[in-house]
């Protein structure tokens, strides 16, 4: 037989809060809000934010790990925008580079023609083309 009191009471979405009771805190994770009596909901809710630092506190790294992981941070995001510019310096090199060969394919085409404009200014018959 369970003859214990509790003080604690975990309620769902939708859940009935019984009276007098208070939210001491919300778990996301869990979709569940943890309820206190009124006056001790505060004092828990301290108990748990206090342990919670304490704990970030103890498990933080020293100064010199923490300043070996900015540099080894800032290094990778300086890596990380060289890449995206070299990328995008070698798109925008390769367009350039297509249209320019566009260009001069366009011109070695349009070579047959420039010479039978300049025939045709001086009055000579028309060579035969070659196909």
């Amino acid at each position: 037989m369970k003859n214990r009191i509790t003080l604690r009471r975990e309620v769902s979405h939708g859940g009935v809060v019984p009276a007098g009771w208070q939210m001491a805190w919300y778990e996301p994770r869990r979709r569940v809000g943890v309820y206190f009596p009124s006056p001790l909901h505060w004092l828990m809710r301290a108990l748990r934010e206090f342990g919670y630092r304490m704990h970030i506190a103890i498990s933080a790294p020293p100064i010199e790990r923490a300043e070996v992981f900015e540099l080894q941070r800032s290094h990778h995001q300086r890596q990380l925008l060289a890449n995206q510019y070299s990328c995008g310096y070698l798109a925008g090199w390769r367009e350039c580079y297509d249209v320019c060969l566009e260009t001069v394919e366009d011109e070695i085409s349009r070579a047959n023609e420039i010479w039978e404009v300049g025939q045709i200014l001086a009055g000579a018959p028309k060579p035969p083309r070659k196909n």
